[in-house]
């Protein structure tokens, strides 16, 4: 189990929240890291879904980012325990492609608060873990947030 925690260092502002980051490819995870950090967030990376699990269960975020394609669970079976766990976290899905018919369908019933598209610009994530982790954003009616600009898939 690898478990990698980007706190910030003395000097450094408050953070502006906690991100749980489920990300089994090394290369996205340093981006959404890097991006996130300079963006002020504390960030918890995992690969594995089975240890975001735990540790959404035993520690307060502010927002979990999981991609599409994790190892073992895929994204959007995460989405749909952590909806068991805690209803009220906010979680968007990272696709890489397009989500086929039966992700799509999964994600819709599960309600993520948004999908977005890989590759993602520095911005485009910034703005929206900004909009989903904002601190009286817990709780409200849930949301999809489109990726770039773009549309969110079909059925989303």
């Amino acid at each position: 189990m690898q478990l990698y925690r980007h706190r910030h260092q003395a000097g450094d502002h408050d953070p502006r929240g906690r991100i749980l980051l489920v990300e089994a490819d090394p290369d996205a995870a340093l981006f959404v890291t890097f991006v996130l950090r300079r963006g002020s967030f504390e960030v918890t990376h995992t690969a594995d879904p089975a240890v975001a699990l735990a540790l959404a269960a035993a520690e307060p975020w502010d927002l979990v980012l999981a991609a599409a394609d994790l190892p073992v669970l895929s994204g959007i079976e995460l989405l749909a325990a952590l909806r068991k766990l805690i209803p009220d976290l906010p979680v968007a899905i990272l696709a890489a492609c397009a989500l086929d018919a039966s992700s799509t369908a999964a994600a819709s019933s599960c309600r993520p608060d948004a999908v977005l598209a890989q590759p993602i610009k520095a911005a485009t994530l910034l703005a929206a873990v900004n909009a989903l982790a904002a601190p009286d954003r817990v709780g409200n009616s849930r949301s999809s947030l489109p990726a770039s600009g773009d549309s969110p898939p079909p059925g989303l």
